[in-house]
């Protein structure tokens, strides 16, 4: 009850000082609200920047490992030469790996043909992205589908002439909703829609099938040679439930070897590449963004902190009677402390929230101009709410242990 009591004739001081020097305090309380508001727009930026690419990334499959000519990053000092010889994935790999992998829940070969042109009648859509694909290849990506469905076994191994569509494919060349059963014409032939995916829209990283087409492998080996490295094959697995990504990687680069017959010693003549990769470069780079926002801000913070340790001396200064007073009535040391540095706090403490408040109009304003949702946590929350709660003790100790340590009697001559 002391302490509730004494929080709020402290507040009730801060506040009487906000109220009565405005100008001083406002100033003083720009450096906290700017430094919290900077710190935790950073925070927040990153941190929906982080959300949607990892989003992107996780488009690719959880527990998805990539077989591929080209790793997907490597250091800018590796001889290139090293990977342009390399062969390409090819149906072998691919029929050999489903035999012999213990660790794999699915194996997908798939290709991208191109970026064509769809009609049906004398509806046109440019910019279709084509791709042909073994039957296991919705096992490897979770698709969720608007309307039909994947295609069979039997489909796939007769090579059909069916297709899946994603959702925009749909609306543009049937504006009606009756893309089912339609015949579309791709590459001078005509395939049946079996399947439309559910609308993703755009992600940041251009990872959507709202523009895929997809085709069964052996339809489009009669249109074209997927053996040729301009087609970009490579081979997908997913790897089983309950298994390390590391067990299924080791095993996959095992058998690897073991198909394309590298003797010990001899480097890999393939990438693996898997999406864990590109989620630490991302928490790499997104760190490095985060301490440039924290060193910003807290600049910010130590102007505001020196301005708060200002305004507490001079209300140490102004009520440096008032002190001997309550000195003189029994007031302990640790009250006298305890009341300037709760004051502090509630000053930077208002500074906090308005910087607090300020990022949250600034997010409004963004998903209201950019439809992007902000993301503003309960982390970056507690940090700017508990930041200034630190910068207040900080800045305000010495004002207080100064007011705390004032004889009575000179305190009260002061005046």
């Amino acid at each position: 009850m002391l302490f509730l009591k004494l929080f709020r004739e402290s507040f009730l001081f801060a506040y009487d000082a906000l109220r009565q020097n405005k100008l001083r305090t406002l100033l003083s309380l720009l450096g906290v609200t700017i430094g919290i508001f900077t710190i935790i727009a950073v925070f927040s930026a990153v941190d929906t920047l982080r959300n949607n690419l990892q989003s992107s990334v996780n488009k690719l499959g959880n527990n998805s490992i990539y077989i591929q000519k080209w790793p997907w990053m490597f250091g800018g000092d590796y001889p290139w030469w090293k990977f342009i010889q390399r062969p390409v994935p090819n149906m072998h790999d691919y029929e050999e790996l489903k035999k012999r992998s213990q660790t794999a829940a699915a194996v997908s070969f798939e290709i991208y043909i191109d970026s064509r042109k769809v009609k049906y009648k004398s509806n046109t859509i440019d910019g279709a992205v084509l791709y042909a694909v073994s039957h296991e290849h919705a096992d490897v990506y979770n698709y969720e589908y608007q309307d039909g469905r994947y295609f069979t076994d039997m489909e796939s191994r007769s090579g059909a002439p069916v297709t899946v569509i994603g959702y925009e494919i749909a609306s543009h060349l049937f504006p009606a909703g009756d893309a089912m059963g339609k015949k579309i014409k791709i590459m001078g032939r005509y395939v049946t829609v079996i399947g439309v995916f559910k609308k993703e829209g755009d992600d940041m990283l251009g990872i959507s099938a709202d523009k895929e087409v997809l085709l069964p492998l052996n339809f489009a080996r009669n249109l074209i040679d997927i053996k040729s490295e301009k087609y970009q094959p490579q081979i997908v697995v997913k790897g089983r439930e309950g298994i390390a990504e590391g067990e299924v990687e080791s095993e996959l680069r095992g058998v690897m070897r073991s198909i394309r017959r590298i003797g010990p010693g001899k480097d890999d003549n393939f990438a693996l590449n898997k999406t864990t990769l590109l989620s630490n470069q991302l928490d790499s780079l997104f760190g490095v963004i985060n301490l440039a926002g924290l060193f910003i801000g807290g600049f910010s913070i130590l102007v505001g902190g020196f301005g708060i340790a200002n305004i507490m001396f001079v209300s140490v200064k102004e009520r440096t009677n008032i002190i001997g007073i309550q000195k003189s009535l029994g007031a302990k040391n640790y009250f006298i402390l305890l009341q300037f540095l709760i004051e502090a706090m509630a000053l930077c403490l208002i500074g906090g929230v308005i910087g607090l408040f300020l990022v949250y109009l600034v997010s409004l304003v963004v998903k209201g101009v950019g439809d992007i949702e902000i993301v503003i946590g309960t982390k970056n929350i507690l940090i700017g709410v508990f930041g200034s709660l630190a910068i207040g003790i900080i800045s305000g100790i010495i004002p207080a242990l100064s007011a705390a340590r004032l004889n009575p009697v000179d305190a009260i001559r002061s005046n």
